[in-house]
């Protein structure tokens, strides 16, 4: 894929070292600057084209990797500070408590038997569920 993406690279400096000394020499005419503008923005395009093609192509690929059938479940989250957090997660059928710190996640207990929530909705980061309360999603969700 490097070799891939380095020859690519190379290929303007190709195209430009095997142009005709003579013709680099002269003065852009009328003509030439129409041709080398479409040249542009054709090459714009594939590029744009490209873009499009590899974001179609990650999606996809995400899709044959459903989010659902993870291993590892978020349960819980609970803020202790601007930057400290318990988070409850699930792992199989082992429910683990852990400290999570500026740089650091430290298990703190592993739970014997599973802890029940009452709903059954997956946690939500607050950041997400406040925006939501401000849009009023909610409300409309509920009517």
């Amino acid at each position: 894929m490097a070799r891939l993406i380095a020859l690519l690279l190379a290929l303007p400096g190709f195209a430009l070292a095997a142009e005709p000394a003579g013709k680099a020499a002269t003065p852009m005419a009328g003509s030439d600057i129409a041709g080398q503008l479409g040249q542009l923005l054709l090459g714009l395009l594939l590029v744009i084209g490209l873009i499009f093609l590899l974001a179609w192509l990650l999606r996809r690929v995400q899709q044959l990797n459903p989010r659902g059938g993870q291993v590892i479940k978020l349960l819980s989250s609970q803020a202790l500070g601007p930057r400290d957090r318990l988070v409850l997660v699930q792992v199989g059928n082992e429910q683990i408590l852990l400290g999570l710190s500026a740089g650091r996640i430290t298990p703190l207990h592993v739970l014997k038997e599973p802890v029940h929530l009452a709903d059954a909705q997956p946690a939500t980061p607050e950041f997400a569920q406040r925006l939501m309360e401000l849009l009023g999603k909610d409300q409309k969700d509920k009517s």
